[in-house]
């Protein structure tokens, strides 16, 4: 009887995993691997595929050899952040086989692929009595003949973790917090500000000569404006990765931005400057590694994807919504752990050379999306009257072509609905709503700034708010009249404005489409409010561009 090995898919997230994220994999010609000493990553990768059971299934994960060698019928595999705490102190191995107990195995840092398993392996043999194996870098991997049996293990071993954690940290203190730093506050213009000149000094210029965007994430809790404003904060950014993994996600090093002026065009260049000086750094890097290795490997854009800003938390980067908050997520626990492992003793981070290699690793590439991209991924549009047919039909054209879409409407009960439409159709990851009043400047304001906020800035505005009214000259009512001119025209005029400083802030241009109409230049007997509102915001659109 064949025997088949399931595992999750490389990059597949376990919290939405369906079936079809696991992968069938023949054992018997991978366990024949546990003869070879070495295997180019090529061939690696290319005995997975040839005996996956379904040519549909996803690439499996990287550990997938280290799953195949061991005998237990149902392994749980975790990056556990109590266990990456122990792991990454001095005396980690020391620490680990004191508190996890003498069933848990450790081994020090071994490159994935063959080296892990076969390392996996021959301590199964030194130990077959192990119910855990702990590699530094990796995390725990549970072990048993019930998939209950495994997971209960998981549980109680990272639970022991986290008790020692908790003892030996209890009534310890973090090192002073930077007076001035903690005691900022700030609105939510300023973060509006923040995320939008960040995304702005980050966009990546194309090889065609356009430009790339980054969508951000922002998270400001209590626990990481306090991280932020330590007097070691930069450290926190410098001293690398929890776990290889994550350096796809977030790279091995942050920026870290420790003054936060007040005036915007000073705080502009500060965030000009960490940029390129990282840029710099990177490039360095990235030079030495591919010249000590020989291989020609091809260069990810020099940004970072973290930010840690002094008072104010953690900034995050993405080429897509979902590739920011992985990043986001990842940063913030990693924040947290780093904190613990420098209360609990001394963090010591892995080897750079082994990140770096992880970062560029094939297997590792493959969790990153590389399609072709939709012409306009990585821009934010903004849609006003959005609850109507119009702004339906202008925000689904905008989601199929890559963008993400906030929507804009005074009427919430219709906004709903059409956010739930388009949800279905495309899903929640680029969509947003926000109720607004384009006939007062404050709340467009508000509404850009909390856009900002959610997804870093706006490239590309459509002042698609219009109410008609018909009427002869003689019969408008001046109340009516003056309602489509604050609507159609003043409403225009007050998205425009609010637009404008936002594109200044970023420095990557943008483009303002403005709903015209006929009747601008043929106006109709019985529209004359309608045709004189969509001529002044047919006149201002020409006056701003």
């Amino acid at each position: 009887m064949r025997e088949i090995l399931f595992i999750k898919g490389s990059g597949i997230d376990l919290a939405a995993i369906e079936p079809s994220g696991f992968v069938g994999l023949e054992l018997e010609p991978l366990r024949k691997l546990r003869e070879l000493d070495s295997i180019r990553d090529e061939e690696m990768e290319n005995q997975l595929q040839i005996h996956k059971i379904s040519f549909r299934s996803p690439f499996p994960s990287v550990e997938a050899l280290l799953h195949a060698f061991l005998p237990h019928r149902f392994i749980d595999h975790t990056h556990a952040e109590a266990i990456l705490v122990l792991t990454s102190q001095p005396d980690g191995a020391d620490i680990l086989k004191e508190v996890l107990g003498a069933k848990a195995a450790f081994l020090p840092y071994c490159r994935p692929g063959l080296e892990l398993a076969r390392a996996g392996l021959r301590e199964y043999g030194r130990k077959p009595e192990m119910e855990a194996l702990v590699v530094a870098g990796h995390g725990i991997f549970t072990f048993g003949e019930e998939a209950r049996t495994a997971y209960e293990r998981m549980v109680a071993l990272v639970a022991k973790a986290e008790g020692f954690i908790r003892r030996k940290t209890r009534g310890r203190k973090i090192v002073p917090v930077r007076r001035k730093a903690s005691a900022r506050i700030k609105d939510a213009s300023f973060f509006a500000n923040l995320t939008q000149m960040i995304r702005g000094a980050a966009a990546v210029r194309t090889k065609e000569g356009g430009l790339r965007r980054f969508y951000t994430e922002v998270r400001s809790t209590p626990e990481l404006i306090r991280a932020s404003a330590v007097r070691n904060a930069g450290e926190l950014c410098s001293s690398g990765v929890l776990t290889p993994d994550h350096a796809i996600r977030t790279k091995n090093k942050w920026a870290f931005i420790e003054g936060v002026e007040e005036d915007e065009a000073s705080l502009k260049e500060v965030i000009r400057k960490v940029v390129q000086e990282y840029r710099v750094a990177y490039d360095r890097a990235f030079a030495a590694q591919a010249q000590t290795r020989g291989f020609a490997w091809k260069k990810r854009d020099s940004n970072p994807r973290v930010f840690l800003v002094a008072g104010v938390g953690l900034i995050t980067l993405g080429f897509t919504c979902q590739e920011a908050r992985i990043a986001a997520d990842i940063a913030e626990r990693t924040t947290r752990a780093k904190i613990l492992a420098r209360t609990l003793g001394k963090y010591e981070p892995l080897s750079e050379d082994h990140v770096f290699e992880m970062e560029y690793w094939g297997p590792q590439q493959r969790k990153l999306d590389f399609e072709a991209l939709p012409p306009l991924q990585g821009q934010v549009a903004v849609v006003t009257g959005a609850g109507g047919a119009i702004g339906l039909g202008i925000a689904d054209r905008l989601l199929a072509s890559g963008a993400a879409v906030a929507l804009g409407d005074i009427a919430e009960k219709s906004l709903g609905k059409v956010y739930s439409r388009l949800a279905e159709k495309y899903g929640e990851d680029r969509l947003e709503k926000i109720p607004l009043d384009v006939t007062r400047y404050e709340s467009v304001e508000g509404a850009f700034a909390e856009i900002s906020r959610r997804l870093g800035g706006i490239d590309i505005l459509v002042p698609n708010a219009g109410v008609a009214h018909v009427a002869k000259v003689e019969d408008l009512d001046s109340e009516k009249f003056k309602q489509v001119i604050d609507v159609n025209l003043i409403g225009t005029f007050h998205c425009i404005k609010a637009c404008v400083p936002i594109f200044r802030r970023q420095g990557t241009g943008g483009n303002i489409v403005v709903v015209s109409s006929k009747n601008v230049f043929d106006p109709g007997a019985s529209f004359g409010a309608y045709s004189a509102s969509k001529a002044g915001a047919h006149q201002i659109a020409k006056i701003a561009a």
